[in-house]
């Protein structure tokens, strides 16, 4: 923020009240409690606006500071700062304190502010992040799932690659309701019945009724829980394609980015305008190391892992997918890096290398284009480098002369 600041105000914003502290350069202090709700909001506004405050600055604590920043930032200048960076000055904790301190840092102009996006991009952004908690909640039930069948030795793993998909299902379904094998087996898909004397194996055995109950359960979670994604991802694709539809085919055209993983990286970064360069949203995403000086020595520590915990996990998929396309760069520079650093590290820096080319295709409206000459749909044809043919008695010429100059070099060492 430019320019002196006379009065700063400093929220501490909980569940349901928030604690305000007005500090002056004066040496003038007010502090206030505030109920949560939009009366409280609204005195809270009254409040600042009266005292002539010059900022009101708050943490970015979970959505929580959302509709007071909505009610303030017609009126006056509203910073939202990074909890961890704020809290980097001061140990002590009780809610005044931090109302005060919160206010003597904006009174000082020592916050930097956070973005914040606007309300149509956040409710776009609350919809893949509602996605991604079902997601992780149907992996828990599928993994309860897998320790249950475990117990009872039932080990489909070995004859599906999925157990979970439309096949295994229709097993699941079948043995925990008490189907017989032949109807199980009838049941499957041609390709699926050809292992019927595999499947046979593994279902020779009956599954205690305990079992069987939570199996089902399991199964009818897991398949409410896709109902849900399947309308939340009818949303968050009508929000992408009517708002960011450049965007969209921007980014899948590189290889690796998916449908659901451009809307994500596009609904958690925003305009991605904000950064200056593509290593700047790599940092603002935590994809960078943490660097250490120490004697004019620099150390490479772990990466940050600063910023939307969602966009770093979607990077890392886009990362695992691109590493797998063959006649890619990107695959190249998997296996080059894996060479020196390892799989895990190889794949953090092939999915901060994709945020700088991502960077890159929204700044400059570009499609992506492999510096192979590979592009997407396509496979790469590599040219081969025939060597030079020798006759016999010039590569028996050839040996004579290297031997001849080797025996040369030791006469003269002698």
């Amino acid at each position: 923020m430019a320019g002196i600041i006379n009065k700063a105000c400093g929220l501490d914003v909980h569940k349901k009240f928030l604690i305000a502290t007005i500090l002056s350069i004066f040496g003038e202090k007010k502090q206030l409690r505030f109920e949560r709700t939009e009366k409280g909001i609204l005195d809270l506004k009254n409040w600042v606006i009266s005292e002539k405050c010059d900022v009101v600055a708050c943490e970015s604590t979970s959505d929580f500071w959302v509709p007071i920043y909505e009610s303030l930032i017609n009126h006056l200048t509203v910073i939202v700062g990074n909890a961890r960076d704020m809290k980097a000055f001061t140990h002590k904790k009780t809610d005044k304190i931090d109302s005060e301190f919160i206010a003597q840092l904006a009174l000082n102009n020592m916050i930097k502010p956070s973005r914040v996006f606007s309300k149509n991009q956040r409710e776009f952004r609350s919809y893949i992040r509602l996605r991604h908690k079902l997601v992780q909640k149907r992996t828990d039930i599928k993994n309860v799932a897998h320790a249950i069948l475990a117990s009872e030795m039932f080990h489909l793993n070995d004859v599906l690659t999925d157990i979970f998909g439309k096949n295994g299902i229709i097993i699941l379904s079948g043995i925990s309701s008490g189907k017989n094998v032949d109807q199980i087996i009838e049941s499957l898909s041609p390709n699926v019945r050809k292992k019927s004397d595999q499947i046979r194996e593994v279902l020779d055995r009956e599954m205690s009724l305990s079992a069987a109950i939570r199996i089902q359960t399991c199964l009818s979670l897991i398949n409410n829980i896709d109902e849900q994604i399947n309308i939340l991802e009818a949303e968050i694709f009508r929000c992408a394609y009517t708002n960011h539809n450049r965007e969209m085919k921007l980014l899948m055209s590189s290889p690796g980015v998916g449908e659901i993983s451009t809307a994500t990286i596009i609904a958690e970064v925003g305009d991605f305008n904000d950064f200056s360069s593509g290593a700047k949203l790599a940092s603002w995403l935590g994809l960078v190391p943490n660097v250490y000086q120490s004697a004019d020595k620099y150390h490479n520590g772990r990466i940050t892992k600063r910023g939307s915990k969602v966009a770093r996990w979607i990077l890392i998929q886009v990362a695992q997918a691109a590493a797998r396309k063959n006649g890619s760069m990107l695959k190249e520079f998997f296996e080059r890096k894996k060479k020196t650093i390892g799989h895990s590290k190889a794949i953090v820096a092939l999915a901060r290398k994709i945020v700088t080319i991502l960077w890159h295709l929204i700044t400059n409206n570009e499609m992506y284009e492999d510096e192979m000459g590979y592009k997407k749909g396509e496979v790469q044809k590599r040219k081969i480098v025939e060597s030079e043919e020798f006759s016999v008695d010039e590569r028996i010429s050839i040996i004579s002369e290297i031997f001849a100059i080797v025996k040369k070099e030791e006469t003269d060492s002698t």
